[in-house]
């Protein structure tokens, strides 16, 4: 039903998003002794395994969850700030134990541009901390913060994941970033996290280092051959992608200068005997 108030509500959020309410599971976690201690838990990568282990006999969650799980912090009274979205492969059945039911979660771009930013009010019955879509439309969106700018951490110091380069292309909060690499071009380094191999690339002329990560975030494998197989294989492999750079020049160095860079590279990091460099 449509608030005729003027109010927001989960309702409208889904419904911008072209996100069926029956797809979603939404989930209010609250810091406690023997679950997630602090902040910095609920918002780092011990959410994850926390959120993935659910018990048989919890009724709060579905015997079949839907495939995305919206996942907010509780903060004061009834509200609750949006972490991350997970989206659900299914229950991973070899896991699984007399008490304790385990499920394959991925971090989801779904929602990425509202989280530390969306507080929402959660129903009168807060002991029911998870919902489905459908029964948390009603709730309400309390506020959407303006984004805070991430500043640029300098070209030495930055290493990001596949799902914040998404976010580095895409926020708004990564203006200063988006600025910097469009300005410069150079060599990176796209390390497999999952097995250690490396893929050293160059972003050069017009291109730079935006456009040519701006392929990656796009399609994850940037056209490349041995990146392009692993996506072939599984779409998801790119989640293990970590991305820096190794060498950078102005946009007036000559191509030649870039090139043998990009070579130097291969043979100090051995990427074409070990790594994903097949050339």
């Amino acid at each position: 039903m449509n608030d005729i108030s003027g109010g927001l509500s989960l309702a409208d959020l889904f419904q911008t998003t072209g996100l069926a309410p029956q797809e979603l599971l939404v989930i209010r976690h609250t810091l406690k002794p023997d679950g997630l201690r602090t902040r910095a838990d609920a918002m780092g990568p011990n959410l994850l395994p926390y959120v993935r282990e659910q018990g048989i006999q919890n009724s709060k969650v579905p015997a079949t969850p839907p495939r995305f799980w919206l996942n907010f912090l509780a903060t004061t009274g009834r509200r609750a700030r949006f972490i991350i979205a997970h989206e659900n492969h299914g229950e991973v059945l070899a896991e699984r134990t007399q008490d304790r039911r385990f499920f394959d979660l991925q971090p989801t771009p779904v929602f990425a541009a509202l989280a530390d930013r969306l507080v929402i009010e959660w129903t009168k019955d807060a002991v029911n901390w998870a919902k489905t879509g459908d029964q948390a439309t009603s709730m309400s969106v309390v506020e959407i913060s303006d984004p805070s700018h991430v500043p640029f951490p300098g070209f030495d110091s930055l290493l990001v994941s596949f799902e914040e380069l998404q976010a580095v292309i895409t926020d708004d909060r990564y203006g200063q970033w988006r600025t910097a690499l469009s300005s410069v071009q150079g060599i990176y380094l796209i390390a497999d996290t999952s097995t250690g191999r490396l893929y050293v690339g160059k972003a050069d002329g017009a291109e730079r280092f935006l456009g040519r990560w701006s392929e990656y975030a796009r399609n994850g494998h940037g056209g490349n051959v041995a990146l392009r197989e692993l996506a072939t294989a599984d779409a998801r492999h790119r989640q293990h992608f970590q991305f820096s750079i190794l060498q950078v020049f102005s946009p007036s160095a000559p191509s030649a200068q870039v090139d043998a860079a990009e070579a130097h590279f291969k043979r100090a990091l051995l990427t074409r005997q070990f790594g994903m460099n097949l050339n």
